[in-house]
């Protein structure tokens, strides 16, 4: 399976920032099973780190962060990309930069970043038919 895609993305830029990728496991977000989001919650909450970038498929990123949302003194952002980051049009790298610059800017909670907008994790949903994030 190898190391996460992000693994390799973020050797790539010149980050101003220290970072740890940590992997918790490589699935498609439509075959996380509730054990899957709790062991996910589980690891952030036992954490000490308070600035968390996870990146979700976008299927079911909103099941994920709904759940996470109670996680107290912690600023947590989902990111993942509507088409993947090897397709020559890929948001993966966009929705990377938002997701790092929501985690350092915005207050303690869940967030989900996508198309220059930074959704509360509750006020989101995926509209698969145009293949975009709305707000509710």
């Amino acid at each position: 399976m190898g190391p996460p895609n992000i693994t390799e993305v973020l050797s790539g830029l010149s980050l101003n920032l220290d970072y740890e990728v940590v992997s918790l496991m490589q699935k498609d977000s439509l075959e996380m099973t509730v054990a899957d989001r709790e062991a996910v919650r589980q690891a952030l909450s036992e954490t000490i780190e308070s600035m968390i970038v996870i990146t979700h498929g976008t299927d079911a990123m909103t099941n994920t962060a709904n759940l996470l949302s109670d996680i107290p003194d912690k600023t947590i952002v989902l990111t993942g990309a509507l088409s993947p980051a090897l397709f020559k049009n890929s948001d993966a790298m966009f929705n990377i930069g938002e997701a790092f610059t929501a985690v350092q800017t915005k207050h303690a909670g869940v967030y989900t970043p996508k198309n220059v907008v930074i959704f509360d994790h509750d006020k989101v949903r995926k509209d698969v038919e145009n293949n975009k994030f709305v707000a509710l």
